[in-house]
């Protein structure tokens, strides 16, 4: 594996109640890297990784788990060097892999844009067959076949505000989409550096939605767009809650995201790439904290995820069976996410090229691989 280490980890320390459940369920979890794609089963509470990674040197930026039919599929971002990026596909939880005959993903020509990546693929919670896509330059694509073929969002990518969006550190990238099971017309998503978007009709209007979040690094650090927004996830119990990680400062919505409250209180930085929220237990939320924008480390060397169980109110650190020195490993904005199991796991990767695995809501960690290339996203469900 080229000095990969990708560990059959047997999963040690949880409740019995917890190791039941875990005996009973098949979890994928798919990881996404700089040089390509890693994909790991547990199953009878075993982990064990594929022996190669699949998409060889291509930088795997987006990965989504569509278990909404009967058989699942698989869908990666990949953005090879040479042929440029590409939507894939698979049917046989990773096993094999198809790349649609025309691009699935592309800026007409009239655009006069050319596609950097792909952000984000998100299944869409309320229409079975549709998948949304984000790129970079920041735009929204649909897909009404499972992620076979995307058509533009017109209506966003040719917002009024568009001409004054700045790229990110990272690039102008529409890196979240969050939709509503209750209303497939409700879409949110959030750019950087635009901030948050939200409409309500199905897409064919777009209002910015950031009132509350600032912009420390604009001469009016409250505007009504270009907050550089990292992250946004969805209550699980509460589809109206949100929870926001900026570029500094973590936010809580309770109407959808039409406005914003500070939460960052009792976390040791308020700057960091990622938020997840529980999949089941409503005002619970996961995030990582970095020292600042300028020392992009674990706030205080320190490998920690911080969980909320209380809509933000207060903050505690989860450290059991993760590293205990030093620590140096960024954890990206898509490199933190939940599985949808009972008792839920909880999964990050870092710039260092580890992959840790909680599979009791965080209270206890494994490491399950290292010496990977940059982990840039993680995404898990249950598959059986």
């Amino acid at each position: 594996m080229g000095g990969c280490r990708l560990a059959r980890v047997r999963d040690e320390g949880v409740d019995e109640d917890a190791a039941e459940v875990i005996g009973m369920t098949e979890v994928l979890l798919a990881v996404g890297t700089r040089k390509g794609l890693f994909i790991g089963r547990r199953r009878g509470g075993t982990w064990e990784f594929d022996e190669s990674p699949y998409f060889n040197a291509q930088a795997v930026y987006s990965v989504a788990l569509d278990t909404r039919g009967d058989t699942p599929r698989l869908l990666a971002g990949g953005d090879s060097a040479h042929w440029g990026p590409s939507v894939f596909h698979s049917d046989d939880l990773g096993r094999t892999w198809t790349e649609p005959a025309a691009p699935a993903v592309r800026f007409p020509k009239d655009t006069g844009a050319s596609l950097e990546r792909v952000w984000q693929l998100h299944p869409a919670a309320a229409e079975p067959d549709v998948v949304y896509a984000g790129t970079e330059p920041a735009a929204l694509y649909r897909s009404e076949d499972r992620g076979e073929s995307f058509e533009l969002v017109r209506p966003l990518w040719e917002h009024p505000t568009r001409s004054k969006w700045v790229p990110g550190g990272g690039g102008e990238g529409l890196h979240t989409v969050l939709t509503d099971a209750r209303d497939p017309r409700s879409v949110t998503v959030a750019v950087s550096t635009a901030g948050v978007f939200r409409t309500s009709d199905g897409g064919a209007s777009w209002v910015p939605s950031n009132s509350g979040v600032s912009a420390v690094f604009l001469p009016d650090p409250d505007p009504e767009f270009g907050q550089c927004v990292h992250k946004v996830a969805r209550d699980a119990a509460d589809p109206d809650r949100l929870y926001l990680q900026n570029h500094w400062g973590i936010y809580r919505s309770d109407d959808a995201g039409a406005h914003w409250t500070d939460i960052g209180e009792g976390l040791p930085s308020t700057f960091g790439f990622a938020v997840a929220a529980h999949p089941h237990r409503g005002d619970t939320a996961y995030v990582f904290p970095i020292n600042a924008d300028a020392d992009r480390v674990p706030a205080d060397h320190r490998c920690r995820v911080f969980r909320t169980s209380d809509a933000g109110k207060s903050w505690e650190p989860l450290s059991a069976g993760l590293p205990r020195e030093d620590h140096y490993g960024t954890v990206l904005r898509d490199a933190l996410s939940t599985d949808d199991a009972e008792r839920a796991g909880v999964y990050f990767g870092n710039r260092n090229g580890e992959v840790f695995a909680s599979a009791d809501d965080g209270d206890t960690w494994r490491q399950l691989a290292s010496h990977l290339p940059d982990v840039l996203c993680v995404r898990a469900a249950v598959v059986a």
